[in-house]
């Protein structure tokens, strides 16, 4: 497949929130196209995040998104890669490999330290993607509280 990687902008902020709109939806969330939009620019806006977005043609395909953070210990800037996303008719080309590139890439250039992520065990496709990426699978064990 024939594509492009490149930062979202505010004039792709319609073709990003349909990715992201689709990309909550695969979590189970209602979809919000307008609330999704409106997340997006917000974090643009800010510098909250980092957005990239997978072209082929005219068409977005896919999206990743990383959040700043700091490691204490060492002292450093680190990123999250909270959100990778490729439209179903775009699968198996290569883009979701390109955008984790693109969020590695990035994160380095911002001076990161290291670039995280986290996803289920039983996700056994996105393991086998981001351990071909170059990525380490760590035993860590998270624990998360829900606050809302």
């Amino acid at each position: 497949m024939d594509f492009r990687i490149r930062p979202a902008t505010p004039d792709d902020l319609d073709a990003a929130a349909a990715l992201f709109d689709a990309y909550r939806q695969f979590y189970g969330q209602p979809s919000d196209i307008a609330a999704a939009r409106a997340f997006l620019a917000e974090r643009i806006a800010r510098g909250e995040s980092t957005v990239h977005l997978a072209w082929h043609g005219n068409d977005a395909v896919g999206f990743v998104q990383c959040y700043p953070m700091f490691s204490s210990v060492r002292m450093k800037p680190i990123r999250v890669l909270n959100d990778l996303y490729v439209d179903a008719s775009a699968r198996r080309g290569g883009v979701a490999r390109a955008l984790l590139d693109a969020a590695a890439d990035t994160a380095r250039d911002a001076g990161a330290a290291r670039i995280v992520l986290e996803t289920t065990r039983d996700n056994i496709a996105a393991r086998a993607l981001y351990r071909a990426a170059g990525w380490e699978e760590e035993s860590t064990q998270w624990y998360a509280r829900t606050l809302v």
